[in-house]
């Protein structure tokens, strides 16, 4: 899946497009790590002027804000809920978002009355890159906690490793379609399954993702690791990074990797797009990392 978008006229990796502006928008979005990874990278490509901020944004409030958006904005970084609601606002999808329906970032195209915003998806880039180390061989059967955007593009990145088998296991099967559709488009038969099942079915898996917010998979925790017997042969990516280890990572006896690699992943292709040239990994791992124990020290001990 490489027909992406192309970069946003009049941005170059030397700062030739001269200050341009870029934000991550959701509900919430204080926590966001993000701004700093975005920002150390503009750093790094020695981007003077460009300015990455986090901007709390509801699907209400989504059309008015991207309509605002002047042709000083070189991207938007995209999180929950707005993955989906911002579609029908686009000109053209990349190939992923396509496939999978769910946006991750904006960029524009053209100029004046032709310019046009354009969707990505760099989420699957992200659990895809940060699943890969991990991975001696392509899984073949694949398990995904959660039926929402990110267990949808959590399927597309099971294809791109070789998957060819995933159960996802969703609180609501008839809720879930999209999870099946972008299966049948990536070639991958997807059975849904009640959530109360994820001991059993991660079990056998080769690679679990759980999507599952903060918290929402804690109650299988125990079960998950009851069912395991010597231990998980699989692959354990969970994307929540705050708090961690979560439940379920902590009861994983297996690989384990935690979001913040996903969110270092998929910030790669974000800032690609949005500037035209791909920072280092370790970069943007080094300036979430930093954020992560500057927050931690502004906390007050209990």
């Amino acid at each position: 899946m490489t027909d992406a978008p192309p970069p946003p006229s009049g941005t170059s990796g030397d700062g030739a497009g001269g200050p341009r502006r870029a934000a991550v928008l959701g509900s919430p979005v204080a926590h966001s790590l993000s701004p700093a990874m975005h920002r150390a990278a503009y750093a790094a490509m020695a981007l003077d002027g460009w300015t990455y901020d986090a901007r709390d944004v509801t699907e209400t409030e989504l059309p008015a804000v991207l309509a605002a958006c002047g042709p000083e904005w070189a991207g938007l970084s995209l999180t929950m809920p707005l993955k989906r609601a911002v579609l029908p606002l686009l000109g053209e999808l990349d190939e992923v978002a396509r496939a999978t329906g769910v946006v991750n970032t904006v960029t524009w195209r053209g100029e004046g009355a032709a310019r046009e915003a354009l969707g990505a998806n760099t989420d699957v880039e992200g659990i895809a890159g940060a699943l890969s180390p991990l991975l001696a061989a392509a899984p073949e059967h694949g398990v995904v906690l959660g039926g929402g955007a990110t267990g949808v593009s959590a399927v597309a990145a099971l294809a791109s490793l070789g998957c060819r088998r995933v159960v996802a296991l969703v609180r609501s099967p008839e809720r879930a379609a999209a999870l099946r559709e972008v299966g049948a488009r990536s070639g991958v038969a997807v059975a849904l399954e009640p959530f109360a099942e994820a001991a059993a079915r991660t079990a056998a898996a080769d690679v679990v993702v759980s999507t599952a917010p903060a918290g929402a998979a804690d109650a299988l925790a125990a079960e998950v690791a009851a069912a395991s017997g010597g231990g998980h042969r699989g692959v354990l990516l969970d994307v929540v990074y705050d708090p961690w280890p979560t439940a379920l990572a902590a009861a994983w006896r297996g690989p384990v990797v935690d979001g913040f690699e996903m969110l270092v992943r998929q910030a790669v292709g974000q800032v690609r797009l949005m500037t035209g040239a791909a920072p280092s990994p370790d970069l943007l791992r080094e300036a979430g990392r930093a954020e992560r124990r500057r927050r931690a020290a502004a906390t007050p001990a209990r």
